[in-house]
């Protein structure tokens, strides 16, 4: 994953971006967390609400699958239906650690 050229297609500085980046795997970890929670309770109003709040920040910083995936989890929770989410949940962690290990090497 080129966060460079995903904070240059946004118009940032590259130091200002990973800061960002930063910022954002600490609130969609507590999103995802939110997220579990509210399915294991059947939680319809904080799954779409936890969903919608993922969804915008990675959108709104370039992360297509973890914004695409945010989208179907609130579907879903709107349609009442969880019996598919365990796979979208998985995909979301695989995609946020696949961040955080971008901004370890850009870090390191």
């Amino acid at each position: 994953m080129d966060l460079k050229a995903i904070g240059e297609d946004l118009g940032l500085e590259e130091s200002e971006f990973l800061e960002i980046v930063e910022l954002f795997l600490e609130t969609a970890e507590t999103d995802i967390t939110r997220l579990k929670e509210a399915i294991t309770r059947g939680d319809m109003q904080t799954l779409t609400e936890a969903a919608h709040s993922l969804k915008g920040s990675a959108g709104n910083l370039g992360f297509t699958e973890i914004y695409r995936l945010s989208k179907e989890i609130e579907t879903a929770a709107r349609e009442n239906t969880l019996d598919r989410l365990g796979p979208i949940l998985e995909s979301i962690d695989t995609f946020k650690r696949d961040i955080q290990d971008a901004l370890n090497a850009k870090t390191a």
